[in-house]
């Protein structure tokens, strides 16, 4: 072989083996986790929303039950405002006015409408409150209770003319404001027994304590239920403690009887063994004291007494024009002619019911009695 032969020959060359090409990690990010780990992830992320969510709930019920907490105390403090101003600006100039009626009968009736005017702004003012769901049932109470104010003060006002002035038609609105003073009584019943327990209900139901609840006394006493003090407080009277229809005024009714004495001797009552020996005299007189116990101060009483012996009965009857509640009365009725001498006679003395009146067992006595000259 040649030498050019040989260099002819092509040259072979050996190729290198490629070199496998890593991935490249940073274009394509971390490998993705596997199953468990991203169940832990999940599981982790779906506890904080929860704990997220129970959190946002619980702030919201708070910042909810604080808010209905202070609208149940904002009521409580509204209703203590306008009972306190009813009662006390309200009330107290009412009865203390009508209590000097006779002396400031000229301006009473604008007196009392002012304060009429006053009764009304306060039922006004309990209609804008702003009222929580548990208080409804003692809103609508208190609304009653002012408007019985109000009604009462207006009724009132309408018949204190006729009030003041004379004969039949003044003791007819005498007793028609005394009827209307049991509006003022049923306002106050109706605020202890129903608005201020219904707020303290609804204030305890919602856990809510240490609240001052106001009582409220718009009348300062009952006697004003009785025509007779009504009267009196306007410088008029009234017959038989009696309303306008006839019937008895409220309150107790009734007499009771003391003592009855002729001259210097008290007379004891009929007993076995007990005789009463009188100088009798040409016209004795018999002294009849006895007690208005009732409530209500009462007119045209009659007290009567009845002589029976030696043949013969005197009877006599005296009639007092007015008696007054709590107080003593003493009657003197002469017996018209002398009595039976030196026999045994024997006197009956009695006060007349009144209207009104239930227990009349203390109402007579009798008395044996021998008369000597």
């Amino acid at each position: 072989m040649s030498f050019f032969d040989e260099g002819d020959e092509p040259t072979r060359t050996r190729a290198r083996p490629a070199r496998p090409r890593e991935p490249d990690t940073a274009a394509r990010g971390p490998a993705p986790p596997d199953r468990q780990t991203a169940r832990t992830r999940q599981a982790v992320a779906l506890g904080a929303i929860i704990i997220l969510l129970i959190l946002i709930v619980l702030g919201v019920k708070g910042c909810l039950d604080s808010r209905k907490d202070n609208a149940l105390k904002d009521y409580n403090r509204n209703v203590t405002a306008v009972v306190e101003d009813s009662a006390n600006t309200v009330g107290k100039p009412f009865f203390q006015r009508m209590g000097s009626g006779a002396r400031n009968a000229q301006d009473l009736q604008v007196q009392v409408n002012q304060l009429r005017l006053a009764a009304e702004d306060d039922v006004k003012r309990a209609q804008s409150f702003d009222v929580p769901g548990d208080m409804k049932a003692a809103q609508r109470n208190l609304e009653l209770v002012l408007n019985l104010r109000e009604e009462g003060l207006q009724k009132i006002a309408d018949q204190i003319p006729a009030a003041l002035g004379r004969g039949q038609t003044s003791e007819a609105a005498v007793n028609k404001i005394a009827a209307e003073m049991q509006s003022f009584l049923a306002s106050d019943v109706v605020y202890q027994a129903r608005t201020a327990p219904l707020i303290k209900d609804a204030l305890d139901k919602n856990g809510i304590s240490g609240q001052q609840i106001a009582s409220s006394q718009f009348m300062p006493n009952v006697s004003w239920l009785s025509p007779a003090t009504v009267g009196d407080a306007l410088g008029r009277t009234t017959s038989g403690g009696t309303g306008s229809t006839g019937t008895p005024a409220p309150g107790l009714h009734g007499h009771s009887l003391d003592s009855t004495s002729v001259g210097n001797v008290t007379l004891q009552p009929e007993a076995p063994g007990v005789t009463n020996r009188v100088a009798a005299g040409a016209n004795p007189t018999v002294a009849v004291k006895f007690t208005n116990g009732g409530q209500n101060n009462e007119t045209d009483v009659k007290v009567s007494i009845s002589l029976k012996g030696g043949g013969k009965t005197i009877s006599q009857t005296k009639t007092v024009g007015q008696t007054t509640a709590g107080q003593a009365s003493t009657v003197n009725i002469p017996l018209g002619q002398t009595p039976p001498i030196g026999t045994p006679t024997t006197l009956t003395v009695s006060i007349a019911k009144v209207p009104g009146e239930k227990t009349v067992d203390n109402n007579r006595s009798t008395y044996t009695i021998i008369w000597n000259r």
